[in-house]
């Protein structure tokens, strides 16, 4: 007697897919890495921000469809770790150490500490909070980077703020997902959005702002560094 397949069963295929969507940002970063090995910053960052979308959109999916009982054979997460790895820590300290932010050997010493906390950091179980928060600072250099490079600080102020999101990294200050931390949520999105927007901005125009661009893209980027630590202070404080 033949089995017939289940509902379920005949709908697996399919769901491969989204462990091909994961996939897919590694050809991503590929390009960006050749962007960036040309010089092409803006471009570099402009396949970094597609594969944030691309990240974005996955983990959902994943849950959604319970990809992680149904296609046992693959591991979601651990595709995911390999792709965030290279697209938020990898790349952008590629970039801190190729792109002339840095005179040296800070460059070299920078961007050698960004991947060799980011490697620690990835590795740690205890990362997320159960309010969906990270714990640390959660190795979010494609964002960093990119805001030092478009808002040209001094080398001090960049060496300084490497080193600090270095150590935050292990430090137990609570740091905001936009979608999942329900607390403050639609202010966070709306900031994320703006955020987003002037960062496409500065991409289109050579990796430049203007001044009140600059001012927009510093306050969104301090409101999301900040607003979890603001959040953990007024919880124990009042």
């Amino acid at each position: 007697m033949t089995d017939i397949p289940t509902q379920k069963q005949g709908r697996e295929p399919a769901l491969f897919l989204i462990h091909l969507l994961t996939a897919s940002g590694a050809p991503i970063a590929l390009i960006a890495l050749l962007a960036g090995s040309r010089g092409e910053w803006g471009g570099m960052f402009a396949w970094l921000g597609l594969a944030l979308v691309v990240d974005g959109v996955d983990g959902p999916l994943a849950r959604r469809f319970n990809i992680a009982e149904r296609l046992p054979r693959w591991s979601g997460a651990s595709l995911d770790f390999v792709i965030d790895y290279a697209t938020y820590v990898f790349l952008p300290a590629f970039a801190l150490a190729a792109s002339g932010m840095l005179s040296e050997p800070w460059n070299w010493v920078c961007g050698g500490l960004v991947v060799f906390t980011g490697a620690l950091y990835f590795a740690d179980s205890g990362m997320k909070t159960l309010d969906g928060a990270f714990k640390g600072f959660p190795a979010g250099w494609n964002m960093v980077i990119f805001g030092l490079m478009v808002l040209s600080p001094s080398e001090g102020f960049t060496i300084g703020f490497v080193l600090v999101c270095c150590v935050m990294s292990f430090v137990p200050v609570k740091f905001t997902h936009p979608v999942r931390v329900r607390r403050w949520r639609p202010l966070t999105l709306l900031v994320t959005a703006v955020w987003f927007a002037f960062a496409a901005m500065a991409v289109m125009g050579n990796m430049t702002l203007s001044d009140t661009g600059e001012m927009v893209l510093a306050l969104s980027s301090l409101y999301l560094l900040g607003v979890s630590a603001l959040q953990q202070a007024l919880d124990r404080f009042f």
